[in-house]
């Protein structure tokens, strides 16, 4: 656990913020080398993300993160702590919605094809959010409950996930990301449709992130198990299948646009 990596003269190097940059720039990186494949320029990719995907994927994932725990976390400190980012505190699923928004909003005002678009992007999605776990995992959150399994983590003591042998969540996710960027990268050239591999990544994902919460064990009391039965990354997660098997069946009925030249 390290969520500050070094100081510069007083400034403060967040591990987990830095992290998160590192996987905005790996996933533009496969992005863009997905758009060169379909007859993009790579600029398009790099001009969708700053600032439209960046910017929507930040707002949207710390405003999902504030809302859900402002009474914990933020009613009684100043209020510009609900924008300090960079030391943690975002949700995914509402940097997804932010993100998507954005970037149909921007590609609308381009006249371009939205999901041709959507299946470069959706590899890199992946892989930016398997650095993004990494980083949670320096910063202590979204941490495991107790396990007795030879590979359980423990936290330094003192921390809130306590010194007790904990699941590495953080590692599963990581690394069930990565597998699910490998694997949308090799299909995006077998795809029949627009809007294929971005379909399959919210399905795959859903299931990705409704396996990993089995295993958390850091959830607040406004993030308790709703009902005893699903976790609310497990519900807000079968609505993502849902969107996800919706979309895969409208947008197939389509046929696979031309590459662009």
């Amino acid at each position: 656990m390290r969520p500050i990596l070094f100081d510069l003269g007083g400034f403060s190097i967040h591990t987990f913020g830095l992290l998160v940059g590192l996987g905005f720039v790996a996933g533009l990186w496969i992005a863009s080398r997905l758009a060169v494949r379909v007859g993009f320029k790579p600029e398009l990719v790099y001009d969708l993300a700053v600032p439209w995907i960046i910017v929507g994927a930040l707002v949207g994932a710390r405003v999902v993160y504030v809302v859900s725990y402002w009474q914990q976390d933020f009613a009684a400190g100043p209020w510009y702590e609900a924008l300090e980012v960079w030391k943690g505190g975002l949700v995914y699923y509402g940097g997804l919605i932010g993100g998507t928004l954005a970037a149909i909003l921007r590609l609308r005002l381009l006249k371009l094809p939205i999901w041709k678009v959507g299946d470069c992007l959706a590899p890199g999605i992946a892989l930016g959010h398997a650095f993004g776990r990494i980083g949670c995992l320096f910063n202590g959150c979204c941490f495991g409950r107790h396990s007795d399994y030879p590979w359980a983590i423990r936290f330094p003591v003192g921390s809130i996930p306590g010194h007790l042998p904990v699941h590495p969540t953080q590692i599963y996710e990581s690394l069930l990301n990565l597998a699910l960027a490998g694997a949308l990268y090799w299909f995006h050239g077998r795809r029949r449709f627009d809007g294929q591999v971005f379909s399959l990544y919210l399905m795959a994902y859903a299931l990705v992130r409704g396996f990993t919460e089995y295993f958390r064990g850091d959830y607040k009391v406004a993030s308790a198990p709703l009902s005893g039965i699903l976790t609310p990354g497990q519900a807000t997660g079968l609505g993502t299948l849902a969107v996800g098997i919706v979309l895969y069946a409208v947008l197939r009925r389509r046929p696979l646009a031309p590459t662009q030249t």
